[in-house]
This record gives C-alpha cells, structure tokens and sequence, in this order.
C-alpha cells in the first residue's frame, strides 16, 4: 500500500510540475516585438555530453529537455527520374527522443518509428503528452504519429498519415493537430475527438492539404502559444547566383491555426560557430520578465545547447 501511495504521490508531482501546455501564451505578445534591431545576447553555450545525431525538435519541460533526432545509417540516394512519385529512396536510420538534463546529460532515450519510417521531426506538448512525428526521409511519403508521456517515456501511436509530417502542433484550444509537410510547403489539421483519437485520419492528404502561403523560412519546429497559433522556427538557403554560395538565413513566424497565415515573421541573424543559422532545427522559446530566452541546438553530432536573451521593453 505505501508503494501505490507512493507511486500516485509521484504521478501527482509530476503532473503539478507541467503546465497546461508548454509554450507560454505571453509569446503572443513578447515575439512580435523582436525586430532586426533587437540585441540577442548569448547567456550559456551547454555541451551536450552524448552523440545527439541528427537533432529536429526541442521542448523544454520543467528542467528538462526533450529532443527528437534521426540518426542516418545510409544516406537516402536521389533516383535520376521520379520512381513511383518519389525522388529518392527511403535510406536507413534510427529515430530518437532524449530526455536531457540543464547540464547536457542524457537523462532517457528511447527510439521511435518503424522501419523506412525513421525520422522523427518537429513536437510539441499539450500538458499531458508530447506529440512527435516520424516519417520517412523523404517528400511525399508517410509518417507515425506517437504520444510520449514526458514522465515514463512511453509512446503510443496515435495514428498514420499518407505523407510526410516533420513537425506538429497541439491546439489545445480546439483540441486539434497541426502538422507541416516536407519544407513547410502543407499545413494538415487533425481534430480530435474526448477521448483523443484523430477523428479524419482516414480522409486522403489531398482533401486536408492547405497551402502555406509563406515563403521565405521553411518551418523546422513548432510550438502552439494560444491564441489559436503556433509559433514556428526555421532556415532556408539562399544564393546571390545560380553557382554562388550558400547563404542560410533563419528566422521565426507566428501562423494563425484558424486560416493557416502567418501574423508575424522575423528573421533571428544568430549563427552557430560551425556558420550554420541558430534556428537550423530545434528551438524553444520562453517569457522572461523583461522579453525572452531562447534556446537553441544547431549542430550534429557533438551538439551545443545555446541560450540566448532578448530584451523587448
């Protein structure tokens, strides 16, 4: 009995120490403030003290972050002419969730997806659970929707899609899923129903696809902030001529969850030392009394968590 009683204090703990979701709905009004001429200033460089791969979400929960990467065993090979719609073939990797601890180290990992279907992408957290997309390495193609409970790690698949989905958001407003395509390109709306189950799963893509309207970032990851929004981060590359080189520049974007518009777009000019832009892939973002912190994971392998402050008053 005290073992059970023990066990539901701690399940009462943990529940108490989330909040009802995970972004913070002040980012509706401190994000919009940023501007070019906002000063970002480096607060902590944290070396993350494992092999992280190749990382594509980021939540901060609590102290604790959680980070979706892929690890690449053989590299996807593009077909020279479109085989069965696909541009590539599939490759062979391993999908991954860790859970890291404010000093870099890793406190869980478990693996995610199944098969060809191994890359996990952007997430988000409801209060309750993380939701994680992993789909196949290229356009086009399908995905895995899990559920992971932030406490045991545990996931369930929640449902599969005719597409790829690297990134999703929980409009807990609504009680809704949104998820992005290959590059941002489609958005996709998921309701779901009092028991959370996706209630069009089966509706083909092309009857829920919508068009992104926005151009110039493709999102990496995503967040809801309320309000009926998302707040998502991203990069694209750029090049002053056909053979010149790559310029990446990154930036945020607050989309509008009800017509699928973006409301607010600015570019973060941070790079790593490696040159790659700060918003290459994971992000988090949080209020502070006097603007916002960001945190911010770039680089493969031997990762770096960055965190960096922004006054908006």
């Amino acid at each position: 009995m005290k073992t059970a009683f023990a066990g539901l204090l701690g399940a009462a703990a943990i529940a108490l120490a989330y909040p009802t979701q995970a972004a913070d709905p002040a980012l509706n009004t401190l994000v919009p403030k940023l501007t070019r001429a906002t000063q970002w200033k480096q607060t902590a460089a944290i070396p993350i003290q494992f092999p992280t791969f190749h990382p594509q979400g980021m939540l901060k929960i609590g102290d604790a972050f959680f980070v979706s990467s892929v690890d690449i065993r053989k590299a996807t090979t593009r077909y020279p002419a479109l085989q069965d719609g696909y541009d590539r073939d599939t490759g062979e990797g391993v999908g991954h969730l860790f859970k890291i601890d404010a000093d870099g180290k890793l406190l869980q990992d478990i693996t995610l997806g199944e098969g060809s279907v191994y890359h996990p992408g952007g997430m988000d957290f409801d209060g309750k659970d993380i939701w994680v997309p992993v789909a196949e390495y290229r356009p086009n193609s399908q995905s895995i929707v899990y559920k992971v409970d932030p406490a045991t790690m545990k996931a369930t698949v929640v449902f599969r899609f005719k597409d790829h989905v690297g990134g999703i958001a929980h409009n807990t407003d609504d009680k809704s899923l949104h998820g992005v395509s290959w590059g941002s390109r489609r958005f996709y709306a998921w309701p779901l129903d009092g028991a959370g189950k996706v209630t069009n799963a089966a509706t083909p893509p092309e009857q829920l696809r919508v068009i992104n309207p926005a151009l110039y970032i493709d999102y990496q990851d995503c967040h809801f902030i309320g309000m009926s929004r998302m707040l998502c981060s991203g990069l694209n590359n750029y090049r002053a001529s056909p053979d010149g080189p790559i310029f990446r520049l990154g930036g945020f974007e607050i989309v509008d969850l009800k017509d699928n518009r973006p409301i607010y777009q600015v570019p973060v000019e941070l790079w790593s030392p490696s040159g790659l832009p700060m918003t290459q892939n994971p992000f988090w973002v949080e209020p502070m009394e006097q603007g916002v912190r960001a945190y911010f994971m770039p680089d493969d392998d031997k990762s770096t968590l960055f965190v960096y402050e922004a006054a908006t008053k």
